[in-house]
């Protein structure tokens, strides 16, 4: 099968996937059994979860199929590839890319009294405190299936045609566009772009995978530890100012 093909039906499988997870989240809402344990929220959002796990996962599986049809899938770039050693390398610098890219978008977007935070990785949060179940979509199924859509399919058919720059924008664009938060746009370009660059420095699929994992993966560990964070951090301030009259 022609690589335009196989990106059509795993675009398409991408789309369905997300359809089918709010149709999905509504029946389990009934199959699961109410009692005074859950609440009509936490009933909700155990069903969300379990949704969105099914369905990332069958949709890892069909994306698996179509890209096994064809070896030639990867091959967007001219050139030598990167070693696996050297893009694990990457994908862990990349995480740093990552973090210090979106602080500088949250502070920009402060410039515009943009309020910093993201509504969708509050929610998540709080549904896995409920279903544990949604952090594996969130840190394995995520970055496999959108590296795939948004780095593979959009980034690398707009860069045959293009260059890296409109590539870069155009796919940065459609990632920040697609998690629904555009007040965030930059917040959500900056890895985008960063996750391009780590694609097309290294030629290898598995360097962005990887920092998009770690970067899911520190994100769900300081949601889900907040209020451990925010405790430690005022014990902080509290020693500070306790040094601070000392030596006064």
């Amino acid at each position: 099968m022609k690589n335009w093909k196989i990106s059509l039906w795993l675009l398409a499988t991408y789309a369905a996937m997300h359809m089918g997870s709010i149709f999905l989240s509504q029946g389990l809402f009934d199959y699961f059994p109410w009692n005074e344990q859950y609440s009509e929220k936490d009933i909700a959002y155990r069903a969300s979860a379990w949704a969105l796990f099914i369905s990332n996962a069958l949709a890892a599986i069909v994306f698996l199929a179509f890209i096994f049809r064809n070896k030639k899938f990867f091959h967007i770039f001219k050139g030598k590839k990167s070693t696996t050693g050297n893009a694990i390398l990457w994908g862990i610098i990349g995480f740093f890319l990552v973090m210090g890219g979106q602080m500088l978008a949250g502070m920009i977007e402060g410039l515009f009294g943009i309020t910093p935070g993201s509504d969708n990785t509050a929610i998540l949060s709080d549904i896995a405190k409920v279903s544990p179940i949604i952090i594996l979509s969130i840190v394995l199924f995520a970055p496999f299936l959108e590296e795939i859509v948004f780095r593979r399919i959009l980034f690398g058919g707009i860069y045959q045609k293009t260059n890296f720059w409109v590539a870069a924008i155009a796919s940065a664009l459609i990632f920040a566009a697609v998690h629904n938060e555009l007040e965030h746009l930059l917040v959500y370009m900056a890895p985008g772009l960063i996750f391009s660059y780590l694609y097309y420095r290294t030629k290898r699929l598995l360097t962005p995978m990887i920092a998009h994992l770690l970067m899911n993966g520190f994100v769900v560990i300081a949601n889900l530890n907040l209020e451990k964070l925010q405790k430690y951090l005022e014990e902080l301030e509290s020693l500070k100012q306790g040094i601070i009259i000392f030596f006064q």
